[in-house]
């Protein structure tokens, strides 16, 4: 399950040693720069492998998988500490370049920031997927793990990672077109799935990705205005979402679902392209009906050079609840 990206900060909960010690690794003079195309100021990171990438390159290694590339926006996500101390423990972009690509072969050309997407993807897939420019003992060997080595941890986990997933790497390259922030804002008189209460969350699903909000406790108006992140793909279907209730010790409950429709967010965002050209105005709509789950009619609009989208959606195959999202396109070259 991929980790629900808040509108907290890296700050939310995290102990000040740790927040402290991601900050200066960000710092360092190579981790300023993407570690795959070198953009400069990059703003996501790969947890498990251990580098910070710009907006672009981001796309392509969600497109690996997360048993390869687990990704993580460094200002908006929630760190765990486990993920903070493998990229302190990797040591950044130097140290794992070092590792990736210690053996580049002919033929194969590192991307620019201006790089093309297929140029991006076939460097990003060699070096992360494939493995092709990793030092022969590595692709091999697992070396057990010793504090303070980052060859032999750094390895393990990767390569452990590559075998017990093996069977991923055959899947084909999935292009997308740029990123869907989902802002859940709150659930109204939500179904009760317990006694008197309900313990709510949402899952989103877009493709084969799958994020989620963090579970309120005995609530049937649960406020979470908290943010998730999604790549949207080139050929792109709804926005699949369901609510359940949390159990312990059983299978937790459905509360409802709803689709969304992204093709008036994203086919007026396109079309007007740069939103930032442009004053706050409507630029689309997404019309209430009976096929669909809206409360009422929902305006895309650009707001202070954003294109947004305000949804508010009666649940489906439920007695009762609703729930308020708020949506974001961002292009792939914002």
């Amino acid at each position: 399950m991929s980790r629900a990206m808040t509108n907290k900060s890296l700050d939310f909960g995290k102990p000040a040693s740790g927040k402290k010690r991601l900050k200066d690794l960000l710092l360092q003079k190579d981790n300023r720069y993407c570690a795959d195309c070198g953009a400069p100021d990059p703003k996501w990171a790969s947890a498990n492998i251990g580098v910070f990438i710009c907006l672009k390159c981001c796309g392509v290694h969600r497109s690996l998988g997360t048993h390869i590339s687990k990704v993580l926006s460094v200002t908006l996500d929630e760190w765990s500490d486990d993920e903070i101390e493998s990229m302190v423990e990797v040591g950044g972009n130097s140290s794992a370049n070092a590792i990736y690509e210690a053996f580049v072969p002919g033929g194969y050309e590192k991307p620019g920031p201006d790089a093309s997407h297929e140029l991006r993807a076939k460097f990003i897939r060699a070096k992360y997927e494939l493995q092709e420019f990793l030092k022969p003992s590595l692709r091999i060997v697992s070396l057990p793990s010793e504090k303070g080595s980052l060859k032999s941890s750094f390895s393990r986990k990767l390569m452990d990672s590559f075998r017990s997933n093996s069977s991923h790497n055959s899947e084909g390259m999935v292009e997308f077109i740029g990123l869907l922030k989902v802002k859940v804002i709150k659930g109204t008189n939500l179904a009760i799935r317990d006694m008197m209460t309900s313990d709510p969350y949402v899952i989103l699903t877009l493709g084969q990705q799958t994020v989620q909000t963090t579970i309120i406790k005995s609530n049937l108006n649960p406020v979470w205005n908290e943010e998730l992140m999604l790549s949207v793909p080139q050929h792109f279907g709804p926005l699949k979402l369901r609510v359940f209730d949390h159990d312990t010790f059983s299978s937790d409950d459905i509360m409802g679902e709803a689709e969304v429709d992204l093709q008036p967010l994203i086919t007026s965002a396109i079309a007007f392209g740069d939103a930032g050209m442009f004053g706050n105005m409507q630029i689309g709509k997404w019309l209430k009906s009976h096929d669909n789950a809206l409360k009422d009619d929902s305006t895309v609009n650009i707001i202070d050079g954003k294109v947004k989208q305000a949804v508010s959606l009666k649940l489906q195959n439920v007695e009762c609840g609703e729930l308020d999202l708020e949506l974001e396109w961002m292009p792939l070259d914002q």
